[in-house]
């Protein structure tokens, strides 16, 4: 691999990170998300010397989500 396919790679990735700390910014000011993980379904597990956390119904509602916008997005483009 040539040190310009590297570098181009790693701008790109550069980028798409930025991205993705704008949208976690973004959803963070959204007052409906902060609730994502405190649910009812949502696991939690302590004990005396460890804490565990499954946010079971958290992440079907999220993949619920995300499969809509998703298919709303592909069926746009592919008008």
């Amino acid at each position: 691999m040539e040190l310009a396919s590297v570098g181009k790679l790693l701008i790109v990735l550069g980028v798409g990170a930025v991205l993705i700390g704008g949208l976690f910014l973004l959803f963070s000011r959204i007052p409906g998300l902060r609730n994502l993980g405190h649910l009812p379904g949502d696991v939690r597990v302590q004990g005396q010397n460890f804490a565990c956390f499954f946010p079971v119904v958290s992440m079907i509602l999220l993949s619920i989500i995300l499969t809509i916008v998703l298919n709303v997005i592909v069926r746009l483009f592919n008008r």
